[in-house]
């Protein structure tokens, strides 16, 4: 997962960094389903007008509605957990070079004002997840 909240699939499914976000992806299939009855009922109401006419309406309405549930679904921050990512890190508990992870934002974890963040290599950002989650810290 991204930061920006964009999915990434990737073949490397263990990748912290790569998980589908399944909380958004279950509310805009809730989303989907609620704006088929909401559409059907402009388009019945408006029927009288021609089926052109009436289709164009409803998906104009439609469009002013579910624009910003859909904005709220993939941007929000209270729906994601945001990762950092970086190359060529050293990571701070085992002192390898490599790809370097860190938990920025999760719930009530927020590390986003930290001054000197620490980044992990894959092995040991996957020992740290398993701490925080011990910890109670919600973690995707």
């Amino acid at each position: 997962m991204g930061a920006n909240g964009t999915i990434a699939l990737t073949h490397r499914s263990e990748d912290p960094c790569m998980r589908i976000n399944f909380k958004r992806y279950a509310l805009y299939l809730l989303r989907w389903q609620a704006s088929t009855p909401i559409l059907a009922g402009v388009g019945i109401l408006l029927a009288a007008m021609g089926e052109i006419v009436a289709a164009v309406v409803a998906n104009l309405i439609g469009g002013l509605i579910f624009f910003w549930v859909d904005q709220f679904i993939f941007t929000s921050q209270s729906l994601a957990a945001q990762w950092e990512v970086k190359e060529n890190i050293t990571c701070v508990d085992c002192g390898k070079i490599a790809r370097g992870y860190r938990l920025v934002r999760s719930g009530d974890y927020d590390k986003s004002g930290d001054t000197a963040p620490e980044f992990r290599c894959e092995e040991c950002s996957k020992r740290k997840t398993e701490a925080l989650r011990s910890k109670g810290i919600k973690v995707e």
